[in-house]
């Protein structure tokens, strides 16, 4: 929409800085180092390619900047005669012309001291020509420095002006200082123009959008207008002197008929009659406002003779179709404060605006190029009979079905005015409750009863559950009545037994005593295994003991803790005499197996639970799902190329993405001098 976005204009530096820039940038970009001993061609390219560099950064940056600017006489009327207001024109365009200029002498200067530096005789000749083309470069930029701090403040307050469309529509808002026109804008637009009670609060143009029948509006609230003569006038009133003639948009001239912005509605009519030309072929609407104040129709009658000239004079500006005035919502009344009439001012702008613009359209000539597109269907009566638009009467009648509907229910907010409003009525939740009685919504449930939550006690099973329980109860009470029958007085055991029971009763006892008082001391420890039992308090002669103080045979209990270590022991002494008397034959003398053969399968045999050898590659473990070993065989193949080239990547598995660091820091940091040993 917008043509011209002064916001994208890149940043003007000042003439040092333009230096540093560039010349910075020659010293990064170029080569540095030269010798004496170079050749002579060598050297004058060196230097002839600094001069270039030079040369050509600074024409980029000047070129950017003309470039950028806007030329006043190529943009959009409107925009040149505003920048001319704010700007002088004149000071604009020599500031660019310096520009140019020095950019055409930069580019002489190079020119000139290449040509001389390929005729250069030596080392020292090349680099003071090379030192007098930029030292003569960077005179010409510090020569123009006021012109290019001039542009970056001109740059600044352009990028600060709004995004104005000349050609799009757009509603024109003008009049006296304090007469209305930004709360106007503010009401219907989203603009935020600041509002206060006096005059010149707004100094420059302000822009809104709003729409209407679904098409977008320009609103352009301007500074007020004072009436004096032509010369007189500041650079904010010509600002809106400027749109007014440059803009094709509906004027909203505001007319303060209360008289509270300080000027009467004489002076306002003589500035009407005044700036009237610039009103000649626009869609104008005079707009009586702060109607609360004074109402159009108490106007005094002089001031009514002078508005009424108004409104014929508007009538006048704005031709109809054909060729006669109009006078149609030319004269409209509002008040901002009150909001009375703000739609309807701005309804009828649009309005206008937009019959305008149609009519400009049609007396065109494209108007020809695209009429032959349109074709208008009029359908022909089939018969005399008349069919005027009507509703079905099914539809009436579900329409009143449901307005009816709609007025027996009552809704939350009805039952809320009914009773006391917002902050008094207060909507029940338990209506809708679902009981058996209608009479228990409203009763009040206990939270505690008798120092229980009720809640606990909730259940829908609860009768069930109390049946299956005393069912559970019952039974319970016949088992333990038919076990007291049976008691147990000890009267079958022995004098001998009854004493170990007894004792181990008493052991028992001190033992629970004893882990009660450890436990109460914090002396609960975690029991130590026999492996680091390193003072010997667990072995199996204490085990023995106290088995003996008991009163019980220990020898089957400490044979069965040694056995394995004695078995174990014995397998190997048993094995090697036997190897040694056979002299490691397998066979004896009757063909019959060694028995240190048989000794060693069934020793094999014994010990295979504690654990097994891995079977050979090619032999079949039940289990693992292969039906002969040339099968298995072949999947171990697979499986070994498939991780060959993870292995040869020392990749941990299939899931590996780690990037090794192929040169480490600590070994291609760089080189260390003599008799240092701290790598950087």
């Amino acid at each position: 929409m917008v043509q011209y976005n002064f916001k994208k204009i890149t940043v003007v530096p000042p003439g040092k800085d333009f230096i540093d820039i560039v010349l910075s940038r020659t010293q990064r970009q170029t080569p540095t180092v030269v010798h004496k001993g170079y050749a002579i061609t060598r050297l004058r390219s060196f230097y002839m390619r600094k001069v270039r560099f030079t040369k050509q950064n600074f024409h980029e940056k000047l070129s950017t900047i003309i470039d950028e600017f806007p030329r006043l006489d190529d943009i959009h009327p409107f925009y040149g005669d505003l920048l001319h207001v704010l700007y002088n024109k004149d000071h604009y365009k020599l500031a660019l012309g310096q520009i140019n200029t020095a950019r055409n002498i930069i580019e002489k200067i190079s020119k000139d001291h290449v040509r001389l530096l390929k005729y250069g005789d030596s080392l020292y000749r090349c680099k003071c020509l090379k030192v007098a083309a930029l030292g003569k470069m960077c005179t010409v930029i510090k020569r123009i420095g006021p012109s290019l701090a001039y542009l970056e403040q001109i740059r600044q307050h352009m990028a600060r002006l709004p995004s104005i469309d000349p050609n799009t529509r757009t509603i024109l808002i003008c009049g006296y200082p304090n007469v209305g026109k930004s709360s106007f804008i503010n009401k219907i637009t989203r603009a935020d123009v600041d509002v206060q009670p006096y005059a010149f609060t707004t100094k420059s143009l302000f822009v809104g959008h709003t729409d209407y029948k679904y098409l977008r509006y320009q609103v352009i609230d301007t500074p007020g207008i004072l009436d004096r003569p032509f010369e007189d006038r500041n650079i904010i009133e010509m600002c809106s002197i400027t749109a007014l003639a440059h803009l094709r948009a509906a004027v909203l001239f505001f007319l303060d008929v209360s008289g509270s912005c300080g000027y009467t509605i004489a002076q306002q009519a003589a500035l009407f009659h005044s700036i009237k030309s610039l009103f000649m072929n626009k869609p104008l609407v005079i707009v009586c406002n702060k109607i609360d104040l004074q109402p159009l129709e108490g106007l005094p009658e002089d001031d009514m003779k002078l508005v009424m000239g108004m409104k014929e004079e508007a009538a006048k500006t704005v031709m109809a179709q054909g060729g006669e005035p109009n006078d149609d919502g030319v004269l409209l009344s509002m008040s901002a404060l009150t909001d009375d009439g703000v739609i309807a001012v701005k309804n009828a702008a649009c309005e206008r605006l937009l019959n305008q613009r149609v009519e400009t359209k049609m007396k065109s000539k494209k108007i020809n190029e695209v009429v032959n597109r349109f074709h208008v269907a009029i359908p022909k009566p089939r018969d005399n009979r008349e069919r005027p638009p009507c509703i079905p009467q099914a539809v009436l009648e579900a329409q009143a079905k449901e307005s009816a509907a709609t007025e027996k229910r009552k809704l939350e907010k009805d039952f809320e005015e009914e009773n006391g409003g917002a902050g008094v009525y207060s909507a029940s939740l338990r209506k809708h409750y679902i009981l058996a009685s209608d009479e228990w919504k409203e009763d009040i449930m206990p939270e505690i009863l008798d120092g229980h939550n009720v809640y606990d006690f909730v259940d829908a099973d609860i009768l069930m559950r109390l049946e299956e329980l005393e069912r559970q109860e019952g039974f319970r009470l016949e088992t333990e009545g038919e076990e007291a029958d049976f008691q147990y007085d000890g009267m079958e055991l022995t004098p001998e037994e009854k004493e170990a029971l007894a004792e181990i009763r008493r052991k028992k006892s001190l033992l629970i005593q004893e882990h009660r008082i450890k436990k109460s001391t914090a002396e609960s420890r975690p029991t130590v295994p026999r492996k680091f039992d390193k003072d010997k308090k667990f072995t199996s002669k204490r085990m023995g003991r106290q088995l003996s103080a008991l009163g019980l045979d220990p020898s089957a209990a400490i044979d069965r803790v040694r056995g394995r270590s004695l078995s174990r022991k014995g397998h190997k002494r048993e094995r090697s005499e036997n190897r040694d008397v056979n002299g490691g034959d397998s066979m004896d003398i009757d063909g019959g197996e060694n028995p240190s053969k048989k000794l060693r399968m069934r020793s094999r045999s014994m010990s295979r639970s504690r654990s097994q050898s891995r079977p050979p590659p090619g032999e079949i473990v039940p289990g693992e799902g292969f039906k002969d070993s040339a099968q298995k065989l072949k999947a171990i193949k697979i499986a070994r190329n498939s991780t060959k080239m993870r292995n040869r990547d020392a990749r941990r598995g299939e899931a590996d993405r780690v990037i090794p660091n192929l040169k480490p820091k600590h070994l291609f940091s760089g080189k260390r001098g003599i008799g240092k040993t701290d790598r950087r």
